[in-house]
């Protein structure tokens, strides 16, 4: 089978190393920004769709289908984001003869809609937050206005990854949050359709991975913790969710298999839920495509979701059970960000000077990273994604802050030193952080007092060697020195 990836960045390359492994050859995409970008020199051939704005390349459809064509691909996965939860673009795959990975198009339409999406899970028997289901597209009803209880969450109906969601306090913030979601989502997803949805204060927000098969074999692979997060933006993941009850587990996963079930469920899906701190829950979308995080489900459950949809696609069936899914040990993700958190999380643009990532066992970076690499404006901020799994998670967490220490990344500023405080920190450690959480969450101002002192031991021993240089050497010598402390930093 040859595969074309209708994405970029860490999501593609990770795809296509699945298709590699699987013997099938591999197509990208690229705008005129990604020309240089890791994900089309990794894949078997590459093709140019369009300019730089995503509206004109990765978000047009009939470009990534006639790449396809043209290309001769059999099939089209689309990633997350840009295209993944359009059921027009599936459907027109499908309508070109292709194979869509992902969710049947009418699947895609029911739950990518997420309005779409509460009115399913109602009839399925899931509980669903309170509210109108009314979508939002120019000026909000004067009639749902009248039903409008602060604070309020303004969310996308299409796509996901935090994109198009934003809180109004008052009805003088509602106007103005709705018109910034509608533009976001606009820009994310080509759809600026938004909807209210209350906002449960204090909540977890856990999230169950299905697999269908799309001939009524559903299978649950465990729940994943999503609380931690900035702004409605997850930053650090994990699996299985801490503090997790047996019985709430079990009631969670059940509720996502009458969902899948109801749904003759195709592909990966996610089910995701709010849990309130007096022990409800609440459905409050299903995500019809393979999730950023789902790298942490893959650690503990040593199943290789990308290779599950491939095999899928390819008509191959089922290699398990449900009696084959056993959690072991603990996974946690967390996401290496291009934002400058001293600066408010300005995003970050420039050239990566250097590249050093971490490494050792339980260790996994996902990144389509590389020296020289220009991280621009135009796209997702995303740039890596840590992933450490031990076996237990106290073990876990000290692993993630070592491998986090590791990563080093010159050239731009990004949130790495911000997700270790938030790692140290008690709430983190006892599972206790809910989504509100990092809203008034103080990062310490202090420097790091080791790397103070690695700063200080560097400076003295590089002026100690250039007087003894200058006072006993020609020059040249001086090239030689840093290109020895070059490889001496690759050795290490």
């Amino acid at each position: 089978m040859r595969v074309l990836v209708a994405n970029r960045g860490e999501i593609a390359v990770r795809v296509m190393r699945s298709c590699r492994e699987l013997g099938f050859d591999s197509v990208a995409v690229y705008s005129d920004a990604d020309q240089e970008a890791f994900h089309t020199r990794y894949a078997d051939e590459s093709v140019n769709i369009g300019a730089t704005p995503a509206s004109e390349s990765y978000l047009n459809g009939e470009k990534v289908i006639k790449a396809a064509l043209e290309t001769e691909a059999d099939a089209i996965h689309p990633g997350y984001g840009f295209l993944s939860e359009n059921a027009a673009f599936a459907e027109a795959v499908e309508k070109a003869g292709l194979i869509f990975i992902g969710p049947r198009p009418e699947t895609i339409a029911l739950t990518g809609d997420k309005l779409a999406a509460r009115r399913i899970a109602r009839e399925a028997g899931l509980p669903v937050l309170p509210g109108p289901d009314e979508a939002i597209e120019d000026e909000i009803p004067a009639s749902l206005l009248q039903k409008v209880t602060y604070p309020v969450l303004i969310k996308a109906v299409s796509g996901g990854g935090g994109r198009g969601i934003r809180l109004a306090h008052n009805s003088t913030e509602l106007e103005m949050m709705v018109q910034a979601a509608r533009q976001e989502a606009r820009a994310s997803f080509g759809d600026d359709t938004v909807y209210l949805e209350p906002l449960v204060q204090k909540a977890r927000h856990i999230e169950i991975q299905i697999i269908g098969d799309g001939h009524g074999r559903i299978l649950c692979l465990g729940e994943r913790e999503c609380s931690i997060q900035r702004r409605r933006q997850k930053l650090i993941e994990e699996a299985p969710a801490p503090s997790l009850s047996p019985t709430m587990r079990k009631k969670l996963q059940t509720a996502a298999m009458e969902l899948g079930k109801a749904l003759n469920y195709r592909s990966l899906g996610t089910i995701e839920f709010l849990l309130d701190e007096n022990g409800a829950f609440y459905f409050i979308e299903v995500n019809p495509r393979i999730q950023v995080e789902h790298p942490v489900t893959e650690m503990v459950t040593g199943i290789d979701l990308v290779t599950a949809q491939l095999r899928l696609a390819d008509g191959q069936p089922f290699k398990y059970s449900q009696e084959d899914i056993v959690i072991r040990g603990s996974a946690i993700e967390a996401r290496v960000i291009a934002e400058d958190p001293d600066n408010n999380f300005m995003p970050s643009t420039g050239e990566i000077t250097f590249l050093k990532e971490p490494g050792g066992p339980g260790v996994r970076i996902d990144s389509a990273l590389y020296t020289g690499m220009q991280v621009t404006p135009d796209y997702d901020s995303l740039i890596a994604k840590v992933i450490v799994w031990s076996e237990e998670r106290q073990t876990t967490i000290r692993r993630l802050r070592r491998a986090l220490t590791e990563f080093q990344i010159g050239g731009i500023p990004t949130d790495i030193d911000f997700l270790i405080q938030i790692i140290d920190s008690e709430s983190f450690i006892q599972g206790s952080a809910n989504t509100t959480y990092l809203d008034t969450f103080q990062p310490s101002a202090e420097p790091d007092e080791n790397l103070e002192i690695e700063i200080a031991l560097a400076a003295a021993l590089l002026e100690h060697k250039r007087n003894h240089n200058l006072s006993n050497s020609n020059p040249n010598q001086l090239a030689g020195f840093w290109r020895y402390q070059a490889w001496k930093e690759q050795m290490r």
